[in-house]
């Protein structure tokens, strides 16, 4: 979890994102792979992001492998793929989150994650280390997003229903590498596209700004 002193801008009145959206905003939906589950101990050893607005992707993805300066545990390069061989010689990431940072661009942008604290929590306590504020940017939390605008899978009574892939499944997004942290960014993306959808008739002040925009899908103009 990331370390209590470094402040996250947390978005939360979701009843807004398709205003933020239709009005030109800019996301990037980014994931991290890391050698464990605590930013103080761990490290990066992936990021993955992709840029896009309203209108669809912007530019090419952001997708760096990152040397930790510890082994690859087993059981990560089993769940991801990743092996200590691919890493070795790769940018550490004090090379590399700078490098995101260029690719976000700047603090208007919003940032989107699934449990989004882990991995801006990653991302911030390697700034510390390198002596660079904390991320200003607002972020939307794509999980908890995910349980307001479905908040019947949770009478299933299956767990991990809210997870990024089980989310995936039931909403046939595409997945084409499971924990790798550049379909995963993809994969976030395309469910926060797919809640704007699915949630429209419970935003807020959005039509305004959706009439000054082109109709990408999966929003079509005979919604209006």
């Amino acid at each position: 979890m990331p370390h209590s002193r470094h402040k996250i801008h947390l978005y939360k009145d979701y009843r807004y994102i398709a205003r933020e959206y239709y009005r030109g905003a800019v996301f990037v939906a980014f994931d991290t792979e890391t050698t464990g589950l605590h930013a103080d101990s761990d490290f990066l050893m992936e990021i993955g992001a992709v840029k896009f607005n309203c209108g669809g992707t912007i530019g090419e993805p952001f997708d760096q492998l990152i040397q930790p300066p510890v082994s690859i545990p087993p059981f990560l390069t089993e769940l991801t793929h990743i092996t200590n061989s691919m890493v070795q010689g790769m940018p550490t990431a004090a090379s590399v989150v700078p490098e995101f940072l260029k690719f976000v661009g700047d603090s208007r942008v919003i940032l989107l994650a699934h449990n989004a604290p882990f991995d801006v929590g990653f991302i911030n306590v390697e700034l510390e280390r390198a002596l660079i504020d904390p991320l200003p940017n607002r972020v939307i939390d794509t999980l908890p997003l995910s349980r307001w605008a479905y908040p019947n899978c949770a009478e299933e009574g299956e767990s991990g229903v809210y997870k990024l892939q089980s989310l995936a499944k039931r909403l046939s997004i595409p997945v084409h590498a499971a924990h790798r942290a550049n379909d995963d960014a993809r994969v976030c993306m395309d469910l926060f596209t797919r809640i704007v959808q699915d949630t429209i008739e419970r935003q807020k002040s959005w039509k305004q700004h959706a009439t000054a925009v082109s109709y990408p899908n999966p929003i079509q103009p005979e919604l209006f």
